[in-house]
């Protein structure tokens, strides 16, 4: 499976794999774990991002000014949901990541379940709801 943008980040870090061979599940955690807008954003408010729970709290808490730019709007989302699913594999016994057949990351949960944590990330950058550590609470209890 090729996928542009896992490709681009290997390139980038230096690693080689063979084309369309699955990626590394450590090199895919990490690369999803840069949300590089979001740390940016978040850092101006002293806002923390360390991979726990209750950085996703302080996250839900923040002013949304995000909101105001229409072209960030959707890649701030894209980045809270990437960091929301950082926080569920790093934290939910048996979570781990995964790229649907479209490419897409998902977080497979022990009981099965997958999680759409880029949609989540972008209902919760438009609409405030549900809150990222909503989500993240669901998803520890599944």
């Amino acid at each position: 499976m090729e996928i542009p943008f896992l490709e681009a980040w290997r390139r980038r870090h230096g690693e080689r794999v063979a084309p369309g061979g699955p990626p590394d599940p450590a090199a895919l955690a990490s690369m999803l774990a840069e949300c590089e807008l979001l740390r940016a954003r978040v850092q101006g408010y002293g806002v923390e991002l360390d991979d726990t729970p209750d950085s996703l709290a302080a996250i839900d808490q923040l002013p949304p000014r995000w909101r105001e730019d229409p072209e960030e709007l959707p890649w701030f989302g894209n980045d809270a949901g990437l960091y929301l699913g950082t926080v569920v594999v790093r934290t939910v016994p048996g979570a781990s990541w995964r790229l649907t057949a479209g490419g897409r990351p998902v977080v497979r949960l022990d009981s099965g379940r997958e999680l759409d944590v880029v949609a989540a990330g972008l209902e919760w950058a438009a609409g405030g709801s549900p809150e990222l550590s909503q989500v993240y609470a669901e998803a520890a209890e599944a």
